[in-house]
């Protein structure tokens, strides 16, 4: 490994490197230790077991539920829709933006993205199968959760094709089968990496195995580039299909706060920045506990920066035009709704969706904050709790005050919710923390091509 001083390339057009001078055999060697010969291990199983813990947490809460019943939770009527929908949506915005940084940059042929998208995607496939869990405790009978799904019945009752609902059915399993097809593709050949360069017997099975037989010949990366891109093309507008399809869940209702167009792009500018706020977080994290400030370096953050204060300057701007729209309108209910939602009782959730999400940016403005590690890991964790706060609001503002006050109730989530939401985060943390031992948590073979490309371009500017 180079010291810490290593020199950078310098661009023959002035363009700032993405990484200093490496070989591709000290890349590998780098990444490769990190998960054949693990450094502090003490601390990964401290972290597992926290977590461990945490999950039992969740499926104690879930398995109390299934015994209970729904009224351990604090839902009511016409607040029927409860936590688990306000976690579902938040844990899916997370899980977009893993999925935009490797397709979308992949297809544009980003270099910065090469050491971020590894455990983005792995941040995508883990949020995703923890937003799935919500939906189907939600129902109250999860045993027909199947009868979701159009499949031959005796009675040929068949799901309504038309509910924004169903859509969801379809949207998010193919987006995660997409998500870990496009993750474990990038993982092939660095898998072989691993095979070739472990000595436990274990090892080389296990990583032998999903290598698939990687030998790292012509035809073999032929094949793969033609996989991988056309997944990635696939990726990008699965992106936008599933949480425009999560908006819709709402927008498509006559509830007051709810019944807008701006919702399929507002939820989507929100899912990107929600996603790189805990991209960031990530980033800072693992850079600073194994020491990759080669790889992740401080341009990446820089980058990271300014990304989130774009979509956060848009988010922003959505909620000016909300409130907007819904003045303009001259509707009763939606005036009130908006009313409501800067006085009323559940105002601290609105003004500190807000303050979250818009006030906490402004730092970003400057380079030096952007390059902060320490400073992007508070912004990313503030707009984490801030997008929390907006799909609290966005969701019971509009329903505890239904059209008729005689309808009128108030929701607190009870215990058994707010212990759901930390099992989790608990299980993402787990799945999270076995990612990171067992498998290469930055690309070997992309930072390696981005120093390859760095390379090159410093030998014609020296011509």
């Amino acid at each position: 490994m180079p010291p810490a001083d290593a020199p950078a390339i310098q661009h023959p057009m002035g363009r700032r490197p993405i990484v200093p001078v490496r070989s591709f055999a000290s890349i590998n060697e780098q990444i490769t230790a990190i998960t054949l010969h693990p450094p502090y291990l003490r601390n990964w199983w401290i972290g597992i077991l926290i977590s461990g813990a945490l999950t039992g947490l969740l499926v104690l809460s879930i398995g109390w539920l299934f015994i209970r019943g729904g009224g351990v939770w604090g839902i009511n009527i016409p607040v029927n829709w409860s936590l688990a929908i306000i976690n579902y949506v938040w844990w899916i915005a997370i899980g977009s933006a893993g999925t935009l940084i490797s397709a979308l940059l992949l297809v544009l042929e980003e270099p910065w993205r090469n050491s971020l998208n590894r455990f983005a995607e792995a941040m995508t496939v883990f949020a995703v199968i923890c937003a799935g869990i919500f939906p189907i405790i939600h129902l109250g009978r999860p045993f027909f959760f199947l009868w979701l799904f159009p499949y031959p019945n005796v009675l040929g009752v068949w799901p309504q094709f038309k509910s924004p609902l169903e859509w969801d059915v379809f949207a998010v399993p193919v987006y995660l089968v997409v998500s870990v097809l496009f993750w474990y593709l990038g993982l092939i050949p660095d898998m072989a990496s691993l095979r070739d360069r472990a000595t436990a017997r274990w090892a080389q099975v296990f990583y032998g195995l999903l290598a698939l037989g990687w030998r790292g010949s012509v035809t073999h990366w032929a094949r793969w580039r033609r996989v991988y891109r056309l997944i990635a093309i696939l990726g990008v507008p699965l992106v936008i299909s599933v949480h425009s399809g999560v908006a819709l869940l709402y927008a498509v209702g006559q509830i007051p706060g709810w019944h807008s167009t701006i919702f399929p792009p507002f939820f989507i500018i929100g899912a990107v920045f929600n996603g790189f706020a805990v991209v960031a977080m990530i980033a800072v994290v693992l850079r600073h506990a194994f020491g990759l400030d080669q790889l992740v370096t401080l341009r990446h953050l820089d980058i990271l920066g300014m990304v989130l204060l774009a979509t956060g300057v848009a988010v922003g701007y959505c909620y000016v035009m909300e409130a907007f729209t819904a003045w303009y309108s001259g509707d009763l209910y939606e005036r009130q709704t908006l009313w409501d939602r800067a006085v009323g009782i559940y105002a601290w959730s609105y003004w500190g969706a807000i303050a979250c999400n818009v006030g906490s940016i402004q730092v970003l403005w400057w380079p030096a904050a952007r390059r902060s590690p320490w400073i992007l890991f508070a912004v990313g964790a503030i707009t984490t709790v801030g997008m929390w706060l907006e799909r609290f609001m966005l969701q019971t503002t509009p329903l505890y005050q239904d059209f008729l006050p005689s309808s009128y109730g108030v929701y607190w989530p009870s215990f058994w919710e707010y212990s759901t939401l930390l099992g989790s985060i608990g299980l993402f943390f787990f799945l999270f923390l076995l990612f990171v031992r067992f498998l290469p948590m930055i690309s070997i073979f992309e930072v390696a091509e981005v120093v390859k490309d760095e390379r090159r371009s410093q030998a014609e500017g020296g011509r």
